[in-house]
């Protein structure tokens, strides 16, 4: 039994119910996620006691907005269309990564997913294999320079991929030279005050290997066939993970069925629980798996 057995075994009212988008939930969690960031950010800017331990958590809470990007490219989290637009470009300025292009380069995943020679994930060589591999793509400094030049290439026009189609090239390059305005602007303003620089940048930098981490869960070491069952992992984890990434720890879930809105992802859990064959239970015990499996040597 794969995936789309499980799927056509959901009685079709049920599917349909749980692929019904609305906006209060979204609008809920997204007031969390904002907050808990203006929160831990005044903190910062205010210098209250021990502040600097601040600094890592404001990072997760930022990078993070990565699984709200990633929901908004299939247009899930909101019943409105403009808002799912809207908090795609806002997470994607916040962490360096173009909304627009990265909805091409998501989808082309989820057509090919864990394909090693049509996956883009794969492709840009997103599961380390090497102790010294792991450790330099744990850093997050290869996602910054890769998002960086995806950033300055797209701006240029030369944008490339297969899984971008020529009608897409104009909005794409036009979209990174807004990025890339909105970051110069920024940049003028530590001149004046460093603030974005102890709320945004630096906190960032510190919180990505976390994001790296949770990343890999979801389909690393997992097997290159088409069953979703089988080529992605859905992880058994907290409430606070599970707010924080926006019910994405049930990748199976969300990758047999997409157009799921991450509130609903819990009950389908539920229907696809007995058939899940890739699970882990937890992160820290992924990681350890994971690290144990690691060649000593770079490639």
């Amino acid at each position: 039994m794969d995936h789309k057995d499980v799927i056509a075994a959901l009685p079709r009212q049920d599917l349909a119910r749980l692929t019904q988008r609305q906006n209060r939930a979204g609008l809920w969690h997204l007031a969390g996620h904002l907050g808990l960031i203006v929160i831990v950010g005044a903190g910062i800017a205010l210098r209250v006691p021990l502040w600097p331990l601040l600094l890592p958590l404001q990072g997760v809470l930022i990078v993070f907005l990565f699984t709200l990007e990633h929901e908004a490219t299939h247009k899930t989290p909101f019943a409105s269309g403009w808002l799912n637009e809207a908090v795609g470009h806002l997470s994607g300025l916040l962490i360096l990564l173009p909304f627009t292009w990265f909805r091409y380069f998501h989808l082309a995943h989820h057509k090919y997913t864990n394909d090693p020679e049509r996956d883009p994930e794969l492709l840009a060589g997103g599961h380390p294999k090497t102790r010294a591999a792991y450790l330099w793509h744990v850093s997050g400094l290869p996602y910054w320079a890769g998002t960086a030049r995806v950033l300055v290439v797209n701006a240029l026009g030369r944008a490339g991929g297969s899984y971008l189609p020529q009608r897409a090239l104009p909005r794409v390059a036009w979209e990174a030279r807004a990025y890339l305005a909105v970051y110069a602007a920024a940049a003028l303003s530590l001149a004046v005050s460093p603030l974005l620089f102890w709320v945004w940048l630096l906190p960032a930098l510190l919180g990505q290997p976390a994001l790296r981490l949770y990343l890999l869960a979801e389909h690393g070491r997992c097997a290159h066939v088409a069953d979703m069952l089988s080529n992605t992992r859905t992880t058994f984890t907290n409430r606070v993970v599970r707010f924080l990434a926006w019910n994405m720890p049930y990748h199976i879930e969300h990758h047999a069925v997409p157009n799921v809105p991450f509130h609903r992802l819990p009950e389908l859990h539920a229907h696809m629980a007995p058939h899940l064959k890739e699970t882990a239970p937890g992160y820290r015990a992924f990681t350890r798996d994971y690290v144990q499996g690691l060649g000593p040597a770079a490639q």
